[in-house]
Order: C-alpha cells, then structure tokens, then sequence
C-alpha cells in the first residue's frame, strides 16, 4: 500500500511485535523535550546537508527507516523520494509529495523495486537491523546500475566511547540503545561496505568545535560515521 502523503495509523501492514516497538520508540522520540519533534535526530542538519550535496537532483530515491521523513526534506526538492519504515503512524507525518511504504526493513521489502533507484539512504538505520550484509545484498538489488548507497551510523567506538565502555558505562555509548543490534567502528563499516560496494568514502560527522578532531581521525575523532558508496 502506497500513498503520495501519509499513512492512515489504523492501516497498519503488519502489527507485529518488532512494530509495537517501534510505535511506541518513535511516539517517545516525537515527544522528547530534548529533542524538536519532527527532527531527524543528532546533527541533522549537518547530515542532512551532506547527503543532499552526495544526491544533487532529478534523482529516484529510496529512504530506508525514514522516520517521518525529517531527513528527507533536505533532499526532497527536485527528487522522487520513497520512504519506507515499519510504523506506519510515524509515516503518516512525512512531508506532502513523498511516497511511503511501511515494511519491515528485516524483511523482502526490496522484492517488486529491483533496479528501482538511483539512490538508497540508510541514515541511523543498519545498527538496528539483523545481519547487515544481507541487509546490503537486497540494498544493491534495488538500485540501478551505479546506483549510489549513502548514508550514517553511530561510531560505536570513538575516544570518549571506548573510555566509557573502559569504565562500564555502556549507557553513554550507542550500547546504551536498546534498538542498536550493530555496533561499527570506522574499520568495521569500511570492511562491510566493501564486500558490497565500490568506491567507498567514509567520513566522520561531528559538531562544528569538534571538527578537527575528526578530520585528524575519523575513527576516533567523530560521533557520527557518514558512508558513499557505488553499486559494482
């Protein structure tokens, strides 16, 4: 089932346990205090920014876990975008013109999009699905040929993460997030999407004071790890 706009709650797919999660994950993030609802989570705009910048336009896009498409705004404009995420009310506040699907992305929602795409966006996404590698395997099946894949992942293992884990404080770390099945360094995604992928670029994400430090090393120096990579 697919609309131009936004899912009417009660048309739920599924109702699955993984989707009762999920509801009710997304419900406390739209209503987080420390988080503006409707946002696309940690750095955002700096993450937004750059994926539009990777994208350009007059490009076919497929949004995986998008949220309510707060991500996809920035890169909406002049674009055909897709998004899909298994919670179908959270889809129902994805901005006006983006097509939506609700599928479980540990499922065979890539069946029926063969070749579809131009691009896949995966932002915040891979960390909460079981095993990445098929996850990329039906990635790659959906988009055309030099298709782009791009993307985030939390790093699970810069500085401050690997002190806190040092200390057992796993609750200040990505390990802290109950939805997070994958952790990744900057090794461990390089080596990931490249068993998959061509021309992989990774980069690190971070807040504006903090630039130096990831640029001096990505690994240890950044929150976030952003990827690019080219279908073979």
């Amino acid at each position: 089932m697919i609309q131009t706009h936004a899912y009417l709650p009660h048309l739920s797919l599924m109702n699955s346990p993984l989707e009762q999660i999920y509801r009710g994950y997304n419900a406390g993030k739209l209503d987080d205090k420390n988080e503006t609802p409707g946002t696309g989570g940690i750095l955002e705009n700096e993450r937004g920014a750059l994926f539009a910048s990777w994208i350009g336009t007059g490009k076919k896009v497929l949004d995986l876990g998008c949220f309510n498409g707060a991500l996809s705004r920035y890169y909406l404009a002049g674009n055909e975008v897709t998004g899909f995420d298994i919670d179908p009310a959270t889809l129902a506040h994805c901005p006006s013109g983006m097509k939506t699907e609700a599928h479980d992305l540990n499922g065979d929602w890539h069946k029926g999009h063969e070749g579809e795409f131009d691009v896949v966006v995966a932002s915040e996404v891979i960390e909460h699905l079981y095993y990445p590698k098929n996850v990329l395997k039906k990635i790659d099946a959906v988009l055309k040929p030099g298709g782009l894949f791009i993307g985030s992942v939390p790093n699970a293992f810069n500085f401050k993460n690997r002190v806190r884990l040092f200390l057992a404080r796993p609750e200040a770390t990505p390990l802290g997030e109950p939805t997070h099945i994958n952790q990744f360094s900057y090794a461990m995604l390089k080596k990931l999407l490249e068993q998959a992928f061509d021309n992989v670029r990774i980069e690190g994400v971070v807040q504006p004071k903090w630039k130096w430090a990831s640029d001096l090393s990505p690994d240890l120096g950044s929150f976030i790890l952003a990827f690019h990579a080219q279908k073979k």
